[in-house]
């Protein structure tokens, strides 16, 4: 029940266990009272900007967010029109392709909105939705990651790296985008065999329940959890600085599977400081994105595509281990091979 209540309540949770730790840092005279303010400062900043501009994560899931609920028969036709004109193996290649690339943009959290509607209408039975639904939010997950406006991963990476705003895909881009595509193709690879005659759609789970004030409380949300971040990562900082650090990066890369039981962007925060060498933040956040795809808690879009689908977590845990650990080991290789 408790366990319940806090993931219920994420935000506020990670909001209070950052101001203890910052208490903590305190007591301790790790950190002075006056970088206290500094740092408020830059937990209240940093959701609603990017480097000094005001374009921030907040701002784009409340715009995207009020876009797609104004318009959303409207978006919801064109796309339902476009799936009967593709088809449903090529539908769900370039729709995967697009919102896993495109959900950096829009951000992670508005992409899992359209995307668990979208998986909603497929004309499939619900044990092959599942396995839609879990290959394709692994391209979510790995896409929102290329710019901070993305996700919170993205948006804490780069506040405490102090770096530009395309930083991310610089770094990671070379082995997200190629990632995004063949997660997709594998998602209508799996799709072949399928009589779409024979499928079922879910529309009756439950309407389309956006509301303003639904996208108001998500954009609200979004804010309070990536400045409750922001001080949870600053109070981890002396423990990065002394363990994480200082592994090989072969080995933080394994370590971050636990990203797969706990919000990559919680690990995020507690795990990068600045002056990380590129081959550690490599093995590092590509370690913690494609982990985080393989259960439930592990990112925003399983969460919201599992609420919005009734996929419980064995369901979820079916599809999404063996694909991780196989996408895992293949990243694992990848980076070897480059480094």
């Amino acid at each position: 029940m408790l366990s319940k209540r806090i993931e219920e309540n994420l935000e506020a949770f990670f909001l209070v266990m950052g101001i203890i730790g910052i208490i903590s840092l305190v007591s301790t005279g790790l950190l002075k009272w006056k970088g206290i303010r500094e740092l408020a400062v830059r937990a209240l900043l940093t959701p609603l900007t990017i480097h000094g501009l005001p374009i921030g994560i907040t701002q784009v899931v409340l715009i995207a967010g009020y876009i797609f609920y104004k318009w959303h028969d409207t978006i919801s036709a064109r796309i339902l029109w476009l799936m009967r004109r593709l088809g449903l193996p090529r539908f769900v290649f370039a729709f995967v392709t697009l919102l896993g690339l495109t959900s950096s943009i829009i951000s992670v959290i508005v992409a899992a909105v359209v995307f668990a509607e979208v998986m909603s209408a497929l004309p499939i039975s619900r044990q092959k939705r599942i396995e839609i639904t879990v290959i394709s939010a692994f391209a979510l997950g790995l896409g929102a990651a290329l710019t901070p406006v993305g996700e919170p991963l993205a948006t804490i990476a780069i506040s405490k790296l102090q770096e530009h705003p395309l930083y991310l895909l610089e770094l990671l881009g070379a082995y997200i985008i190629p990632g995004v595509i063949a997660v997709a193709a594998y998602a209508a690879y799996r799709l072949r065999d399928v009589n779409e005659d024979e499928g079922e759609t879910i529309e009756d789970v439950h309407e389309h329940g956006e509301t303003l004030r639904s996208v108001l409380m998500r954009g609200l949300r979004v804010y309070v959890f990536v400045a409750a971040l922001e001080l949870l990562g600053t109070s981890f900082t002396p423990i990065a600085e002394w363990f994480f650090v200082k592994l090989m990066p072969e080995v933080l890369y394994w370590v971050n599977t636990i990203s797969a039981i706990v919000d990559n962007a919680t690990l995020t925060a507690a795990e990068v400081v600045p002056g990380l060498d590129s081959s550690h933040l490599k093995y590092m956040l590509m370690g913690l994105l494609v982990s985080g795809g393989m259960l439930i808690p592990g990112n925003i879009p399983n969460i919201v595509a599992a609420a919005r689908l009734r996929i419980t977590s064995k369901e979820w845990a079916r599809h999404g281990v063996p694909l991780g650990a196989l996408m895992l080991a293949a990243y694992f290789i990848i980076l070897k091979i480059i480094a």
